[in-house]
């Protein structure tokens, strides 16, 4: 008679902690803190951080000269103190004013909307770098931070178009309709500094040494957007190839100075506008602040680790 073998049915493998963890949180709904949200609700959720946002930047420049005598002062007199340096240098030195009608007015719009990008960008690049303690102690959009630090630089330079008005009109230069062009100018580079101050965040954020570098950077592109000199006047009676007139011409921060200078100065005409150059100025803030939002919210969850 033959032996039958019962063999005992196989054991069932051991739930791994992974699995049981993933079990629980499918359970009672857990998400794991510090996720990346989908695109749409990450602009809610930092839509409804408007008011903090807003109130953030303010704080931010109230307190940035709360220690100096003159205290917000510092606000007009900064920028008016660059220019002066400037017309100095370039002006009487270097003699870029000859052939600049209204060199003045000319030359401190050009250092007031050229600050606002600057200071923009430098201090995104410094947004979540600069800001660990906050990142690390509260859930929020992160993009709250470079989005505020530009909303400051926005709220400074308000105090410097004040005193560019008061500039305008001692230097001669008539109220007109075309003033009412700075507020789209303004919208679009704001749009602009934003996307720009969000890229440096998440470059500083992971190299913060690049805050190191950006005055450098900045320096140079500051040099060859005519803040301190006509780009049509000098180029028309050089030899520059054309491409890299265009490539002058072209580059952002130089088209919405020129913009400004056009809706402000009235010896700045259109022919000294680059062609297409509103299509260049909405361009460069869609690229920059869509894309600048874009490439943040992808690194979302890693900021503040590390």
């Amino acid at each position: 008679m033959s032996q039958v073998l019962n063999t005992p049915p196989p054991a069932a493998s051991p739930a791994s902690p992974a699995d049981d963890a993933a079990a629980i949180a499918a359970r009672y709904g857990l998400t794991v803190s510090g996720a990346r949200p989908s695109l749409p609700a990450y602009v809610r959720q930092l839509w409804a951080r408007r008011h903090f946002i807003t109130a953030f930047a303010t704080a931010k420049l109230t307190a940035q000269y709360s220690q100096a005598k003159l205290g917000q002062v510092w606000q007009v007199a900064n920028p008016l103190l660059n220019a002066a340096v400037y017309y100095f240098i370039f002006g009487v030195l270097l003699g870029t004013k000859h052939g600049v009608p209204d060199f003045v007015p000319f030359l401190v719009t050009g250092v007031f909307i050229w600050t606002f990008t600057q200071s923009s960008i430098m201090a995104g690049t410094r947004a979540i770098s600069g800001s660990l303690g906050l990142v690390r102690a509260l859930h929020f959009p992160r993009a709250a931070l470079p989005v505020s630090y530009a909303i400051q630089q926005l709220q400074q330079l308000l105090f410097s178009m004040a005193a560019l008005v008061v500039i305008l009109l001692c230097f001669g230069v008539p109220v007109s309709a075309s003033w009412l062009l700075i507020v789209p100018i303004l919208t679009l580079q704001f749009v602009f500094n934003v996307g720009m101050a969000m890229v440096m965040a998440r470059m500083g954020a992971k190299t913060p040494d690049i805050a190191q570098l950006m005055p450098f950077v900045l320096r140079t592109w500051m040099y060859v957007s005519g803040v301190m000199w006509s780009i049509a006047s000098t180029l028309k009676h050089s030899h520059t190839p054309h491409w890299a007139m265009v490539a002058l011409e072209s580059n952002p921060a130089a088209v919405y100075i020129d913009l400004t200078r056009y809706a402000l100065i009235d010896s700045f005409h259109a022919n000294q506008l680059p062609h297409h150059v509103w299509a260049l100025a909405v361009g460069w803030a869609l690229l920059a602040g869509v894309g600048g939002f874009i490439y943040f919210w992808k690194a979302e969850e890693t900021y503040g680790r590390g």
